[in-house]
């Protein structure tokens, strides 16, 4: 079996030496920002461990090299929990990105929102999540390492440069926390007012377990939700994942600014 530092060592033969310095996962509809990268790009079917998600609006492929003077490492594609019933599938992505010398990730997903003041074609950074699915990539996890706390799991540095960078770019940047469903069905209203009464601000069926598992490997992580959609039962619109791409679209051209404006200060 293929272990990170293996593959890691792999990827730098054909990628270049030089350490990573950030990683990105990419959600759904924002695949494009790989394509802005100078560098290497490899299938995920080539990196033995790598998950072959199989969702549409995913570009199955890492990406490393230069955007904008920061050396990164973008995961075009993640794998979700609702596919194969594994909340650990990118762990071994996660773990070949700490061999690749990244000490941050920024995750970007697309999500619905429970508050009327944030609504399609918004930003919100997490600041927080609630793990509503209940599953856990550390399960199985031999060692104690996998106590890992998360109290701090999103960085107040990371949060405050993606602030600046939001400012900067004259866009509006909610905060919020958001809450992991497992999916693949969409949630009921009554999960939806479940959620809203326990302080959830976004839902969506990703980001939670890549969160854990980052903290577990010793990364800093920020993520920002692509509001896609009213949450089920606060509108009228018909939910399903045409429309999540569909709407991702336009979220997708503020973030890529955020992200951008973010690199180009951070480099």
């Amino acid at each position: 079996m293929t272990d990170a530092t293996t593959l890691a060592a792999t990827i730098r033969d054909r990628a270049g030496d030089a350490p990573v310095e950030l990683g990105l996962i990419l959600g759904s509809g924002l695949g494009h920002l790989a394509d802005a990268v100078e560098g290497t790009a490899i299938p995920y079917a080539d990196l033995v461990g790598f998950p072959q998600p199989g969702v549409s609006g995913h570009n199955p492929k890492l990406v490393i090299g230069d955007l904008l003077g920061t050396r990164v490492a973008i995961f075009g594609a993640r794998a979700h929990y609702y596919e194969h019933g594994d909340a650990a599938a990118m762990r071994m992505p996660l773990a070949v990105l700490k061999e690749l010398g990244a000490k941050r990730l920024l995750l970007t997903n697309a999500a619905g929102s429970t508050r009327a003041d944030v609504t399609p074609g918004e930003l919100m950074m997490i600041t927080d999540h609630i793990n509503f699915a209940g599953a856990n990539p550390l399960i199985g996890e031999a060692t104690d390492a996998r106590f890992v706390p998360l109290g701090d799991a999103y960085s107040a540095e990371m949060r405050a440069g993606l602030h600046a960078a939001a400012r900067a770019e004259a866009i509006t940047l909610a905060e919020g926390t958001y809450a992991w469903f497992s999916g693949p069905s969409f949630e009921t209203p009554a999960e939806i007012r479940a959620i809203r009464t326990l302080g959830g601000d976004a839902v969506g069926m990703s980001t939670v377990p890549e969160v854990i598992l980052a903290r577990f490997f010793g990364l800093d992580v920020a993520a920002i939700s692509a509001i896609t959609n009213m949450a089920e039962g606060m509108s009228d619109e018909k939910l399903s994942h045409a429309h999540t791409k569909k709407m991702a679209v336009s979220g997708a051209e503020k973030l890529e600014r955020v992200i951008r404006r973010f690199l180009s200060v951070s480099a």
